[in-house]
């Protein structure tokens, strides 16, 4: 049986620092840089959406986690990313937060 989809994943907790405000939409945003990387330090003060992020190799360049407090602030994070000189930024919408079940050890016989 799986869980029903929710768009608030359970256990999300706030980043330390961050204020505990609503922020029932979370979201992934994956970025490709322009000519400049992206000062992710000065995102994350900018934007309290930001929760964390990874840079990456491959097709992005950096992956944010997002937490907004509706698609108004979603929209206006995205803007933002654009106007700082991203080249590319796709957003996805995070349904649910998946955790492992834990491990059940059996005797060996």
């Amino acid at each position: 049986m799986t869980a029903p989809l929710q768009l608030v994943p359970d256990g999300f907790e706030p980043a330390p620092g961050r204020p505990e405000q609503a922020r029932a939409l979370h979201a992934i945003a994956r970025i490709s840089h322009g000519p400049v990387p992206l000062d992710f330090d000065r995102l994350a003060a900018e934007f309290p959406a930001v929760q964390s992020g990874l840079a990456l190799a491959g097709d992005a360049d950096l992956e944010l986690r997002l937490a907004c407090t509706g698609p108004e602030e979603l929209r206006a994070v995205a803007a933002a990313l654009h106007r700082a000189g991203a080249a590319k930024v796709r957003i996805d919408l995070v349904l649910r937060a998946l955790t492992p079940a834990p491990v059940t050890l059996r005797p060996v016989p």
